[in-house]
């Protein structure tokens, strides 16, 4: 009976297992094992996640159990999702671990056999794979670039997989980071002098994305680089190294 009080007393106020789901879901499983699995340059130990895959399928678990919707603030859904790409992710190559590159896990056609396109992520009653979550949610739902710098495909020449877990009330400012880290990283981009510079093929994928606000590629990049690009720069694109970025 006071089970049946307390959920007459949430429809009252119009709220819902979800809702009340989200505040108390934490990543704090997953921020555990990226502290300990991942170095300050995103280089990540993923022999130690197979170590503590347990770990890792508890936190996926949770994330499972928990599909987000619209009571949960913007913050919090976009930190969640990305937060999914990137665990499910790094369980896609323990499973298949030991890999020289994710792009050994699947085929060579794009929207239909490569590792982005294997339907493994079960998250409420949605089964999705890593395309869904990168393109039919963040990019789709949130249209902010600076994702770009937080998902991270396991790769060389991919922006750092952060060894802290995203959350709803930092996320702004952890974005902020990793777009100052990756633009001004000297593997990633190279940005030599004010005329001109090799970018990561991630400006050249997704220009759309970054200058979506009426932005040049150039005025994107000067908001963070530390070098500052003329408008008239030449850009050239650097070959993308698509080894696992890890051991």
């Amino acid at each position: 009976m006071k089970l049946i009080k307390f959920i007459t007393v949430l429809v009252s106020f119009g709220l819902s297992f979800s809702s009340v789901a989200n505040e108390h879901l934490t990543h704090k499983g997953w921020n555990t094992l990226l502290n300990k699995h991942v170095d300050e340059a995103g280089n990540v130990d993923y022999k130690g996640f197979k170590s503590e895959e347990k770990a890792l399928n508890e936190y996926l678990t949770v994330l499972s159990k928990n599909h987000p919707d619209n009571s949960w603030k913007r913050n919090d859904r976009l930190a969640f999702w990305i937060n999914a790409y990137n665990a499910f992710k790094v369980k896609l190559i323990v499973k298949n671990y030991p890999v020289k590159s994710i792009k050994d896990l699947g085929g060579s056609i794009y929207k239909v056999n490569t590792p982005w396109d294997i339907k493994f992520i079960k998250i409420g009653e949605e089964v999705y794979d890593l395309n869904n979550i990168e393109h039919g949610m963040i990019r789709k739902e949130f249209s902010d670039p600076r994702i770009h710098f937080a998902v991270n495909c396991a790769s060389v020449s991919c922006p750092k997989l952060r060894n802290e877990a995203y959350v709803g009330t930092t996320i702004d400012q952890q974005l902020e980071d990793q777009a100052k880290y990756f633009i001004n990283n000297k593997v990633k981009n190279q940005i030599k002098s004010t005329k001109k510079a090799k970018l990561s093929k991630i400006f050249r994928w997704y220009k759309g994305d970054f200058t979506s606000s009426g932005m040049s590629i150039v005025e994107y990049i000067n908001q963070y680089a530390d070098v500052k690009l003329e408008a008239d720069a030449k850009i050239e694109f650097l070959d993308y190294d698509w080894d696992l970025n890890g051991k």
